[in-house]
């Protein structure tokens, strides 16, 4: 069963958002090699920040941030995805931990309203394909029906 069968399923199954948001983390991160750290921030649209939700990897102490702020806020501010292959050439990036070598933002949205984001981390350098960012904002559609 592929990657995006697995996530319908959750998405499809019985648990409540947080439940589901943190059985997505495991299994994309458990499945993809290169995914060392996966995980959910959520939109509060009035205060303009994320907050962290659930996710599966080493705790980080980024569990607010600011729009604009690093790769997480700059997507809630533009609502696009962001690959970034190499996070050391990046001026606005905040660091998780000093493994972290990339990152692939992908917004989720309720029809036309940012409600969150998926976050993952690599400890590799440039492993981010367009598969992988073809397959992560279908994923998040999928996701999007919980909110």
């Amino acid at each position: 069963m592929d990657l995006y069968k697995k996530v319908e399923k959750i998405v499809n199954g019985k648990g409540g958002l947080e439940e589901k948001l943190l059985d997505i983390s495991k299994l994309l991160r458990d499945q993809v090699p290169h995914y060392d750290w996966v995980g959910f921030y959520l939109a509060d649209n009035s205060k303009e920040e994320l907050y962290l939700s659930s996710y599966a990897g080493d705790p980080t102490e980024h569990v607010r941030i600011p729009y604009g702020q690093g790769i997480c806020g700059q997507v809630a501010e533009e609502q696009k995805t962001f690959v970034i292959q190499d996070v050391n050439e990046e001026d606005n990036y905040l660091s998780c931990s000093p493994s972290v070598q990339s990152e692939i933002v992908v917004p989720i949205f309720k029809g036309d309203v940012f409600v969150g984001e998926l976050d993952i981390d690599s400890h590799e350098l440039n492993p981010f394909s367009e598969a992988d960012r073809e397959m992560l904002e279908k994923i998040c559609a999928q996701i999007s029906r919980l909110f």
